[in-house]
C-alpha cells in the first residue's frame, strides 16, 4: 500500500491551483457576510492590543467560554489565522478572502494524496477535481476557515498515521506520536477535527491489517471458545489503538473543561426537532441525512441558512419522506455490507469513502448532542471528500468497460463542468448581506430568519421603510418569533413611531418563556431575547413619567439572567437620568465583576464619579478605559475635558495629546479642535488657539461657542476690528447672543466710535432679558456718551434696583449727579471725549465675558458630547446637569479675583469722572 502512496507532481498540483483559481477567482470580491461579521468584524480578539491569551479563553466568535451566552465554539488556531490577517491588512475584506482560497487548494491537493491511497491516479485526479469545483463548498471556501484549516491537519494526521506500520507490522512511533500532535490541531481549528480517530482505527483494522468484518467475527468466537490466542499482530494493532484512543480521551477532556461542561444555549428556532417529542424527533433527525446526501448528489439550490421552518418537521410514519430515509439507509447499508465482508481493493475504496462521509459527519447529526443548526452546507465539506472518492471510483469502474467508457467520459466533463458553473455563480450570492439572503429566499420562502437577514441588511442601509416590510414578512411566517417582532419595533422606533414600536415589543414580550419555579429560566431562552426587555425600558425611558416602570423592565431582565452585562449597563445609564448617582454606580459596579475587559463600563463608571463630584475617581476610571482600548473616542475626549477645567496646568500637556488623539479619530468633529484651541487659549498661545477656532468654524460654520470665543480671542489681543465680521457671523446664526450681543456693543463704542450702533446692541440684549445688570449698565454709559446726563442717571437708578450690591454701580450714579449737580456752574462736558468710561464698561464686560468663556466651554463641550455620542452612554445625563454647573471652590475663587480686578478698573473710572 505504501508503495502505491505516490507524491503529488508539480502538473497535477498545478492543474488543481488552476481549477480553484477559475472556480473561486469572483469570491475575492465579496464582502464580510453570514458569519465573519461575528468571526471577524465584530472579534475583539483579532486586534493586536488583545492580549494572546484571550484567543485561548474565549470562543469563535469571541465571548469568554465562561459565558452563558457562549456558542462554545472552541476554534483559537483559526481565529489566530484571523488576527494574522487583521495584522498585515486590517479588515480589508481581500486578503481574508485570498486567505481562503489559499486553504482550499492546499486541501485539495493533501486530498489527492489520500486518494492515490486507494485509488489509481486518473481516478484520484477526477476525485480531488470534483472536490475542488463541487458547489457545496461554496459557504466553507468564502467564510468557512475553520473547516478548511482543520481539513488540512485532518488529512496530514491520517496520512501520518498510515506511516505507523514498519516493515514485518512491527509499530513506529514517531508517525503516531505526529498524528496525535495534527488531530490536536485539527480539533483546535475546529471540534471534528478530532473524528480522523475514527478513521485511523477503521484504517488500521480493514486496510493496513487487512481484516474483513467475517474474519474479525471468526477470530473472536475462537477466542471466546478457548481454541487459540490472540494473534501477536492483532496484539499490536490493539496496542496502537489503545494508544491512540488514550490520546483522543484526553483530547476529550480537555474540551469538555474548556466549554466547563456546558452546552451552548440553542432555541426550537435553531433546530426546532431538537426540542421535538418522539417520534417527531427521531424521524426528522433521519430525515435530515438523506437530505445532506442529496445536497452532495444535486446542488442545485444552495441555501446559507437551514434552520426554522426551512425543513418541516416528519410528525409521522405515514409521511411520504420516510421513504427517502428508508431508501438512504438501504443504500447505505448495502455499501458497508459490501466493503466490510469481501475483501479486496475495492471494498477498501468504498469502505474509507464511507467513513470519511459518516464519522466527520457525526458531530453535526444530533445524534450526541443538539446542535444550533437543521443542515448547514459547511459541515459537509469533510465528508464531501468520501463522496468525491465513491464517483470516482464508481466512474472507474463504469470507463473500465469498453461499452461505456465515452458515455463515462461526457458524463464526467458535463459534471464537472456543471459544478464549476454553479460554484462561480454561487460566490456571487455571497457578495454581500442583500444577495446572500435574498438569494437563499429564492430556495426557500419558509423561513423567518431570511427574512429577518434582508431586513437586518436593508436596516443597516438606512432603507427603514423597505426593511420593516421584510421583518413583518419574517412575523407572519413566523408568528412566534421573539426576534422578528423585536426587529419590528426596532424598525418602528428608528421611524419614530413610538407607539407601534411599544405594540411590537409588548407582542415579543409576551411570547417569553413563562418562569417556572425550580426551572433554571437561562436554559429555556436565547440570550439575545431578553434584549426585548432593554429595548422596550429604552424605549419608553424618553417618557419621563415612565421612568419608574422601566427601571422595573431592567430588573425583570437582571432577575431572569444575573449575568445579563447590558442590562446593568443600561440601567446605570437610567439610573444616572433618574439623579440617582449611587446606585448608577451599583449598576456598573456589578457589570464590571461580569467583565472587567470592557472600555465602556469603566467610561460610564468615570461619568457616575463626575455625577457624584468626584474628578479624581472620574479620572482614573477614564485612564482604566483608555488602557483596554486607547481608541476609545469619548473617554479621550471626556478625560481631556477634565483636565481642562481641573486648572492644572501640569495636566494641559497630556490634555492635548489626547484632543489630538481625539481628533485623528474623528477628524470632522469640531468639537475637539474647538477644546484644543481652549487649551491654547489657557496657556496663553494666542495664535495657535485662533488656528484651532477657526478649524472648527469651518467644520461647523455655525459652531456657536466657536464664534464667540474666536471673537472674544481677538478683543483681548487688541484684534477688536478682526472680532466684528465674527460677531456678525454669531449673531446671524444666533439674534439673542447676549453676550455677542454686549462683545459687539463693546467694540463698536470704543473702536469704531458708532455709539448708535453700540445702543442698538445693549438696547437688543434688554428686549431679550430686560433684567441683564451688564447690558443695562453699558447703556448707562451709552447715554453718558450721548452727554444725556438725566436720562443716565435714570438708567443707573433703574441698574440699582436689579443689582442693589453692586457697589460701582452705586459710585457710578454718585459721580453722575455729581456732575448734574455742578452743571449749571460749569460749562464742561459730563464726560471726557476720549471714551475713558466706555473703555472701563468694556473691561468689566470682559471680566463676566472670560467666566463666560470657561463656562460655555464646560456646557458646550458636554452637550455636544452627548450629540455625538455613538452608544448611548451616560454622557447624556452628563450633559444635561452640566448646563448649570455648580461653582466649585476654585471657581468662586477664581470670581472673586476677577471681581476685585474689576473693582480697581472702578476706581480709575471714578477719577476720570470727578476729573482728577
Amino acid at each position: 500500500l505504501l508503495e502505491k502512496m505516490a507524491d503529488v507532481s508539480l502538473k497535477e498540483a498545478a492543474l488543481l491551483v488552476g481549477v480553484v483559481a477559475a472556480c473561486y477567482w469572483n469570491s475575492l470580491f465579496c464582502g464580510f457576510v453570514f458569519d465573519d461579521v461575528s468571526a471577524i468584524l465584530d472579534n475583539k480578539d483579532l486586534h493586536p492590543s488583545t492580549p494572546l491569551k484571550n484567543l485561548f479563553q474565549n470562543d469563535f466568535w469571541g465571548t469568554p467560554m465562561s459565558e452563558e451566552r457562549s456558542h462554545k465554539s472552541y476554534r483559537p488556531l483559526t481565529v489566530l489565522t484571523f488576527r494574522l490577517n487583521y495584522l498585515f491588512s486590517e479588515l480589508n475584506a481581500v486578503s481574508y478572502h485570498f486567505l481562503n482560497l489559499v486553504f482550499h487548494v492546499v486541501v485539495c491537493i493533501v486530498f489527492l494524496k489520500v486518494c492515490k491511497l486507494f485509488l489509481d491516479n486518473r481516478s484520484s485526479i477526477v476525485a480531488s477535481l470534483l472536490f475542488a469545483v463541487h458547489p457545496i463548498h461554496t459557504e466553507a471556501v468564502v467564510v468557512g476557515r475553520a473547516e478548511l484549516l482543520s481539513s488540512i491537519f485532518f488529512l496530514a494526521a491520517f496520512l501520518s498515521y498510515t506511516k505507523s506500520k514498519g516493515p514485518d507490522n512491527t509499530i513506529v512511533w514517531t508517525p503516531i506520536a505526529v498524528t496525535v500532535f495534527l488531530v490536536a490541531v485539527a480539533t483546535l481549528c475546529k471540534e471534528q477535527g478530532i473524528t480522523v480517530v475514527g478513521i485511523c482505527c477503521v484504517y488500521e483494522v480493514f486496510i493496513a491489517q487487512g481484516y474483513t468484518l467475517p474474519a474479525l467475527l471468526d477470530t473472536a468466537v475462537q477466542i471466546l471458545r478457548g481454541k487459540g490466542s490472540i494473534p501477536f499482530s492483532m496484539l499490536q494493532t490493539l496496542l496502537k489503538l489503545i494508544v491512540l484512543m488514550f490520546s483522543t480521551l484526553l483530547l476529550v477532556v480537555v474540551r469538555v473543561q474548556v466549554i466547563q461542561s456546558q452546552l451552548p444555549v440553542f432555541t426550537r428556532f435553531d433546530n426546532p426537532a431538537a426540542v421535538s417529542p418522539s417520534p417527531a424527533r427521531q424521524l426528522t433527525f433521519n430525515y435530515l441525512l438523506p437530505v445532506n446526501a442529496w445536497l452532495l448528489l444535486n446542488p442545485s439550490e444552495l441555501c446559507c441558512d437551514w434552520t426554522m421552518g426551512t425543513i418541516p418537521l416528519v410528525e409521522s410514519l405515514l409521511d411520504v419522506r420516510n421513504v427517502a430515509t428508508l431508501t438512504f439507509f438501504c443504500f447505505l447499508g448495502s455499501l458497508m455490507v459490501f466493503s466490510l465482508r469481501y475483501p479486496g481493493d475495492s471494498s477498501k475504496t468504498v469502505l474509507m469513502a464511507l467513513c470519511l462521509i459518516v464519522l466527520p459527519f457525526i458531530p453535526a447529526s444530533n445524534l450526541f448532542f443538539p446542535v444550533g443548526f437543521v443542515v448547514a452546507e459547511r459541515v459537509l465539506y469533510v465528508p464531501s471528500m468520501g463522496f468525491c472518492i465513491l464517483v470516482a471510483h464508481g466512474w472507474k469502474k463504469l470507463s473500465n468497460k469498453s461499452v461505456l467508457r465515452k458515455v463515462s467520459w461526457v458524463c464526467l466533463a458535463a459534471v464537472l463542468f456543471t459544478h464549476a458553473l454553479k460554484t462561480l455563480h454561487r460566490n456571487w450570492d455571497w457578495e454581500s448581506e442583500y444577495t446572500l439572503f435574498m438569494s437563499a429566499l429564492k430556495v426557500n420562502k419558509n423561513n423567518a430568519k431570511l427574512w429577518n437577514n434582508v431586513g437586518h441588511a436593508l436596516e443597516n442601509e438606512k432603507n427603514f421603510e423597505r426593511a420593516l416590510q421584510f421583518f413583518i414578512q419574517a412575523t407572519q411566517v413566523q408568528p412566534d418569533d421573539i426576534g422578528a417582532h423585536m426587529n419590528v419595533g426596532r424598525t418602528y422606533k428608528n421611524l419614530n413611531k413610538t407607539k407601534e414600536a411599544e405594540e411590537s415589543y409588548m407582542i415579543a414580550k409576551s411570547l417569553m418563556p413563562q418562569i417556572i419555579p425550580g426551572k433554571k429560566y437561562a436554559a429555556r431562552v436565547a440570550p439575545n431575547h431578553l434584549n426585548v426587555y432593554i429595548n422596550l425600558a429604552n424605549l419608553i425611558r424618553a417618557n419621563e413619567s415612565r421612568l419608574e416602570e422601566a427601571d422595573q423592565l431592567y430588573r425583570q431582565a437582571i432577575s431572569m439572567r444575573p449575568d445579563f452585562k447590558q442590562a446593568y449597563i443600561s440601567r446605570g445609564e437610567l439610573l444616572l437620568k433618574m439623579n440617582k448617582p449611587l446606585k448608577a454606580k451599583e449598576a456598573y459596579l456589578r457589570a464590571l465583576e461580569l467583565d472587567r475587559t470592557n472600555a465602556d463600563l469603566w467610561y460610564n463608571l468615570a461619568i457616575v464619579y463626575i455625577e457624584l463630584k468626584d474628578p479624581t475617581e472620574a479620572l482614573k476610571n477614564f485612564n482604566r478605559a483608555l488602557e483596554l482600548n486607547p481608541t476609545h473616542k469619548l473617554a479621550l475626549f471626556n478625560s481631556a475635558l477634565l483636565m481642562q477645567e481641573s486648572g492644572d496646568a501640569r495636566l494641559r500637556p497630556e490634555a492635548k495629546q489626547r484632543l489630538l488623539h481625539y481628533v485623528k479619530e474623528e477628524p470632522q468633529d469640531s468639537n475637539g479642535y474647538f477644546n484644543l484651541g481652549m487649551l491654547a487659549m489657557d496657556d496663553k498661545k494666542d495664535m495657535e488657539a485662533e488656528a484651532w477656532m477657526k478649524k472648527a468654524i469651518r467644520l461647523q460654520p455655525n459652531f456657536r461657542s466657536a464664534l464667540f470665543n474666536l471673537a472674544l480671542l481677538y478683543s483681548q489681543t487688541g484684534k477688536e476690528l478682526m472680532a466684528l465680521p465674527v460677531l456678525e457671523d454669531l449673531l446671524r446664526y444666533y439674534p439673542d447672543h447676549t453676550k455677542g450681543l454686549i462683545l459687539k456693543g463693546d467694540i463698536l463704542m470704543n473702536q469704531k466710535k458708532d455709539i448708535v450702533g453700540a445702543k442698538m446692541c445693549f438696547e437688543k440684549i434688554l428686549e431679550l432679558d430686560p433684567k441683564n445688570v451688564q447690558g443695562k449698565h453699558n447703556l448707562c454709559v451709552v447715554y453718558f456718551e450721548e452727554k444725556d446726563l438725566i436720562k443716565a442717571e435714570k438708567c443707573l437708578v433703574e441698574t440699582l434696583a436689579l443689582a442693589p450690591h453692586e457697589e460701582y454701580i452705586q459710585r457710578h450714579l454718585n459721580i453722575v449727579r455729581s456732575k448734574i449737580a455742578s452743571l449749571g456752574a460749569m460749562e464742561q462736558s459730563a464726560l471726557p471725549s476720549d471714551g475713558t468710561a466706555a473703555t472701563e464698561a468694556k473691561k468689566n464686560s470682559f471680566q463676566n465675558l472670560k467666566e463666560a468663556k470657561r463656562e460655555k466651554t464646560t456646557t458646550q463641550s458636554t452637550a455636544d458630547n452627548k450629540e455625538h455620542s455613538k452608544n448611548k452612554k451616560p454622557t447624556e445625563k452628563n450633559s444635561v446637569d452640566k448646563e448649570t454647573p455648580k461653582k466649585s471652590t476654585k471657581e468662586i475663587k477664581d470670581i472673586e479675583k476677577k471681581r476685585v480686578a474689576a473693582l480697581k478698573r472702578l476706581e480709575e473710572i471714578e477719577r476720570i469722572l470727578n476729573g482728577e
